[in-house]
C-alpha cells in the first residue's frame, strides 16, 4: 500500500447550482476514506454519486464503496466514502486516479403507501402505489432474506401493483421487495424489511369453541342435555358419564 500513488478529482458531472469539493483524502488500513462538501440551493435535493477509479479507465462505478455515495445522497459539509481498495484491486500497487460523478437524483420508482410499521399476511392481496419517475417497465421481486419467493418481471411503471403474499410463505420479519428497471442496471429500490404473518393467528385457531368430555359433546356458551330432557347451560356442572354395574 506505500507504493500507491493516489490522485483525485472532482469530475464536473453536477449540474449548473450544485457543488462539491474535496476536503480531504486519507488511507486508513486497506480503505481510502475521501471527504467531501456537497452543496445544492434546494436542500430537498439529493443526488446520485459515483466513485470512479483510473484503473478501468473510469468506465465502472467502484463497488466496494460505502458511506455518502450511489442513490439519494443528501447535502452536507461533512460527506465521507470509504473505498475498500483491497477488497477490489487485490494487492495493486502504482499510480491510480479516482474520479467523483454526480448528478441530481430522479428515483424511477418511489413508494407512496407502503407499510413499514405494520405486517402482511399471507395469502393476501395489497395495493400498492408509487410515484413514477419514468417510463421503463420494471421488475417487482419479493424476497425472504437471500431468497426470491416471487417476481412479478417488466411490470408497466405504471404506478400500480397488486402485490400477493403467497399462501404458503413462511412466517418471519426479513421480508423485502426489489424494485428495478429493466433498462437500467443502477437504478435498483429496495423497500424495508416488514413482517409476514399468518391469515388467521394461531391464538384464535386454537380457540375453535368443540370440546368432548365423557361422551357429552359441549359448545362453548351453550348447554348439554340430560337423560331426562332437562337442559344445563353454561357454567353449571357437566353430567357424569355412566358407569357400568360391578
Amino acid at each position: 500500500m506505500k507504493r500507491l500513488l493516489l490522485m483525485l478529482w472532482l469530475a464536473p458531472a453536477i449540474a449548473f447550482g450544485q457543488t462539491a469539493s474535496i476536503n480531504k483524502v486519507e488511507m486508513a488500513g486497506d480503505k481510502i476514506v475521501v471527504h467531501y462538501k456537497l452543496e445544492s440551493p434546494n436542500q430537498t435535493n439529493t443526488f446520485l454519486l459515483q466513485l470512479y477509479s483510473s484503473k478501468d479507465n473510469f468506465a465502472i462505478p467502484l463497488a466496494k464503496v460505502t458511506g455518502d455515495v450511489g442513490m439519494e445522497v443528501r447535502p452536507g459539509p461533512n460527506n465521507r466514502i470509504e473505498w475498500a481498495i483491497r477488497e477490489e484491486l487485490g494487492n495493486y500497487k502504482g499510480r491510480i486516479a479516482l474520479e467523483l460523478r454526480g448528478k441530481v437524483y430522479i428515483p424511477f420508482v418511489k413508494l407512496q403507501n407502503f407499510n413499514t410499521a405494520g405486517s402482511y399476511k399471507r395469502g393476501k392481496f395489497y395495493d400498492l402505489s408509487w410515484k413514477a419517475g419514468n417510463s421503463d417497465p420494471i421488475n417487482i421481486e419479493l424476497f425472504k432474506g437471500n431468497e426470491r419467493i416471487q417476481a412479478g418481471m417488466s411490470h408497466p411503471n405504471n404506478g400500480s401493483f397488486t402485490l400477493n403474499i403467497p399462501p404458503h410463505a413462511q412466517t418471519g420479519k426479513d421480508y423485502r421487495l426489489k424494485i428495478s428497471s429493466t433498462k437500467n442496471a443502477d437504478e435498483v429500490l429496495y423497500s424495508p424489511y416488514f413482517s409476514v404473518t399468518p391469515k388467521v393467528p394461531m391464538l384464535v385457531k386454537a380457540l375453535v369453541p368443540i370440546a368432548v368430555i365423557g361422551g357429552a359433546v359441549v359448545a362453548l356458551g351453550g348447554g348439554s342435555k340430560s337423560d331426562d330432557g332437562t337442559t344445563t347451560t353454561g357454567g353449571g356442572d357437566l353430567p357424569l358419564p355412566n358407569f357400568p354395574n360391578n
